[in-house]
């Protein structure tokens, strides 16, 4: 016998999850309905199939091929307009020579085919309608039979008035090859509306068999997730994929669960999967293949569909969540809220209950959705941020993307120009740093691939040798799931944001170059570039004068590249160095805050206990510079930096020192001290290496150790930084603690608030109107002078949120100048 499956319905009530797949692929505990429904025929022996199509054909075509690999033999037939059912069938009627089944290919049922079969045979019939018996038939058509099964009387979704029967037709027919004389051709025609009720007012056999089993049509969201709580019941005898466990909780193969997870059955948990230490998965859960769900993430009542990512400190109830999901950090979603595929949920977002979210949508973090995003997203995030292009490894950033994203700066450069790459110890690095150098050869660009370099050298690489840029990957040196993705110009210094957003055009758009086969880039691998980094670098700096005072210094090198470079650069100035952490391990270099300062505590003690001249820690990034004084204590970022500044001015060249607007007005007393000039920049990386690049400026400095000595590289360099801050110590002939004493005193505060994307231009405006302009400073944010203090307002480039600083005569009036424009930020919010 052969077997017709309809499969061509759009699932218009199951969207968003439909809205990018056909009705009968929706998964089922991580299953396509209709393979269930295939595999139900196989199992009566039924291997002659034909599926007809409509919406989104080839989904169901790629998916399942011949049917080879489910044991059956499968066909198709595609209407280019929609038939109706009976009409569907038509278009198949070329492989149905005898009796036949049809069946719906999203409908759930486990009901005995073979009984229905013979029902048929034994009544001689037409056509024999498989009927069930349902609590509410309103949404259904009823069947009214007589004792003997013969159909009386149809009544296509009756109201309660018309209720003369619980029997309502499944979907589920046997039919002879006769009722395509019935049936016009090329034209809809519905089974139901139109071929049965002609067929029984014609007087031929049409019966109903009354079936025992399970039967549910997968029509709304509401029926889907019932669909899957019968499933984990037991109710439905159908193969559910997993090896069966106890408490019904069905793990597939490759699942990872972290011993200190807690799985409440019944619950799915699919192949590859990954649940970490802290996570709850509650009663009614799926959670689909390949899965990410990290540490104390609480997921009850809900399904979630594959190759989704679940951040720590989640919570989903009775939540459905398509595939390719990005749920981020202490996101929440409520009861009934569905989100469709692709879509990207920000940090501590919180989606109300019922909300419906369709594919590709982005909401940005700390964002409150009480309604449904069907057109609009509500995420405003370019590709690029502070940190270049980042995101989670293998989620945001896969190498499929990483290749795309090479592609689209190399096509923004010269075809044949040179670029250098790097990475540091990780082996994700390694992996995304080879898509890069295949999306550069592609678009024509020869590669300079320095395999495992500090970012430093990277960037002095593309200066001496004259390349057209740079592009070094890295994962973050807290989050070991981000990776970084930092580009560089010919200057080697951060892209401007004009060439950011030109290569973002190229990207979103795939306007890629694509090279001839006698075009396609080069890779060369430059050796002795460590060596020419530290030759430079020593010929920029006082070396007779370091050796000469033979410091002892402390340099913990957090496990990064640094390690490869620093300790021969270091020696060869005359310096007694105890290295702590001084070799590159990928497990060891992305660490948490408390490990962090206990690695700075460490430093301190280890300072004090060889009576070092100071100690540094030098992050893996190579960029950051962390300083602890003679005493032991750790010197703060804002200390750092006036520190350096007040070297400087002593002890270096003459000219201007270039600073962001955050940095405490101390710097300007002490360059009045020394009768110099300080020049404020906007707080990106990229405003502030572009300033350091002009003639008059001999040092640039952000907070967070990030250091300039433009004379050699115009960009952040820990170890430079270190060469210079021996170089100065040498010529003050002081120890640090006492320098830092000297240094002007000052008082910061700082708070974020949260402010949606469409209202930071409104906070802006309005701050701006109530203010003085003479009072105000624009170079970034809005900066309002009052007498000695200070606040700014900035809106943040990369999160809903707006950054206010403040600078006062006191800790406490500093914070309560914040508080007081946080207050105003509130209430300019509130009464739009």
């Amino acid at each position: 016998m052969k077997a017709v499956v309809m499969a061509g319905g759009e699932g218009t009530r199951l969207r968003p999850i439909t809205s990018n797949q056909p009705k009968p692929m929706v998964p089922i505990v991580n299953k396509p309905i209709i393979e269930f429904i295939i595999e139900h025929l196989k199992k009566h022996n039924i291997k002659d199939i034909v599926a007809t199509l409509q919406y989104l054909p080839r989904v169901i075509k790629s998916y399942f091929a011949d049917g080879e690999e489910l044991g059956v033999n499968l066909s198709y037939a595609i209407e280019e307009a929609p038939l109706g059912t009976a009409g569907s069938v038509k278009n198949a009627e070329e492989y149905l020579d005898d009796t036949f089944v049809v069946i719906s290919g999203d409908a759930l049922t486990d009901i005995n085919l073979a009984e229905v079969v013979n029902f048929h045979k034994k009544n001689k019939a037409m056509v024999t309608i498989t009927l069930k018996r349902v609590e509410n038939p309103l949404e259904f058509g009823i069947v009214i039979t007589d004792k003997k099964g013969r159909v009386e009387k149809f009544l296509e979704k009756p109201s309660w008035g018309e209720v003369f029967s619980d029997t309502i037709n499944t979907g589920i027919y046997i039919l002879e090859p006769e009722v395509f004389k019935y049936i016009p051709k090329d034209k809809p025609f519905d089974f139901s509306k139109e071929l049965f009720p002609f067929l029984l007012k014609s007087g031929f056999p049409i019966y109903g068999y009354i079936a025992d089993g399970y039967w549910c049509d997968v029509g709304d969201i509401e029926q889907y997730v019932q669909a899957h709580r019968d499933i984990l019941d037991g109710k439905v005898d159908i193969n559910v994929p997993g090896i069966k466990m106890e408490d019904n909780i069905w793990i597939n193969e490759g699942a990872v669960i972290d011993p200190d997870a807690e799985i409440q059955g019944p619950a799915i948990i699919g192949h590859d999967s990954k649940i970490e230490a802290g996570t709850v998965i509650g009663k009614y859960s799926v959670i689909g293949s390949n899965v990410i769900v990290r540490g104390n993430a609480k997921i009850h009542r809900t399904i979630i569909g594959e190759n989704s990512y679940i951040g720590s400190n989640v919570t989903l109830y009775g939540s459905v969540v398509g595939k390719n999901c990005d749920i981020k950090n202490s996101a929440q979603l409520g009861q009934g809220v569905v989100l469709g595929d692709d879509c990207r949920v920000g940090d501590s977002a919180v989606i109300n209950n019922n909300v419906k979210v369709y594919p590709f949508k982005v909401i940005d973090g700390g964002a409150i959705i009480n309604r449904s995003i069907i057109w609009e997203s509500k995420g405003t995030r370019t590709l690029f941020g502070r940190s270049g292009v980042s995101g989670i490894i293998n989620i945001d950033v896969t190498p499929d993307m990483a290749a795309r994203l090479a592609m689209a700066y190399g096509t923004s450069l010269k075809k044949g120009s040179h670029v250098a790459v790097s990475r540091d110890s990780n082996r994700a690095s390694r992996m995304i740093k080879r898509a890069v150098v295949a999306g550069l050869g592609s678009a024509g660009i020869h590669c300079r691939d320095l395999r495992m370099a500090p970012t430093p050298i990277n960037r002095f690489t593309i200066r001496a040798t004259r390349c057209s840029g740079g592009i070094h990957i890295q994962v973050s040196p807290f989050d070991p799931q981000v990776i970084e993705i930092s580009f560089f110009d010919t200057n080697g210094i951060n892209l401007s944001e004009a060439e950011q957003r030109k290569i973002e055009r190229g990207y979103y758009r795939e306007d890629f170059r694509r090279a001839f086969h006698n075009e396609v880039g080069e890779t060369s691998f430059p050796t002795l570039s460590y060596e020419y980094y530290a030759d430079a670098l020593l010929k920029k700096t006082a070396n007779a004068e370091i050796r000469k005072k033979k410091f002892r210094i402390i340099v913990d090198y957090a496990y990064g590249n640094s390690a490869l470079v620093l300790p021969q650069l270091i020696g060869k100035l005359g310096c007694e160095v105890i290295s702590l952490n001084a070799y590159t391990d990928e497990d060891k270099s992305t660490i948490t805050i408390r490990e962090f300062e206990h690695n700075l505590e460490q430093l301190g003690r280890t300072v004090k206990t060889f009576k070092a001249d100071f100690g540094v820690l030098i992050d893996s990034t190579c960029e950051r510079l962390i300083l602890v004084d003679d005493r032991g204590q750790r010197v703060s970022y804002d200390l750092l930096l006036l520190l350096f500044i007040d070297l400087i001015f002593r002890f270096g060249p003459k000219g201007k020192i270039a600073v962001p607007v955050t940095v405490p007005s101390a710097a300007e007393t002490i360059a009045k001290k020394y009768g110099r000039k300080i020049l404020r920049t906007k707080l990106s990386a990229t405003d502030l290496m572009t300033t350091s690049l002009r003639k008059d400026v001999v040092f640039a400095g952000a907070q967070g150790g990030r250091l300039i000595f433009p004379r050699f590289l115009p960009a952040y360099d820990a170890m430079q930084s270190l060469c210079l801050l021996l170089e100065c110590l040498a010529k003050a002939k002081s120890p640090i603690s006492e320098l830092v004493d000297k240094l002007p005193e000052f008082h910061l505060a700082q708070k974020n608030i949260f402010c949606a994307w469409e209202n930071k231009g409104l906070v802006m405006r309005t701050l701006l109107e109530k203010t003085d302009e003479t009072q105000v400073d624009l170079t970034d944010g809005i900066k309002i002078f009052k007498d000695n203090n200070w606040v700014l307002v900035i809106p943040d480039p990369e999160e809903p949120v707006c950054k206010v600083y403040s600078e006062a005569n006191s800790d406490e009036e500093a914070q309560s100048q914040v508080d007081k424009f946080m207050d105003t930020i509130s209430q300019i919010v509130s009464e739009e």
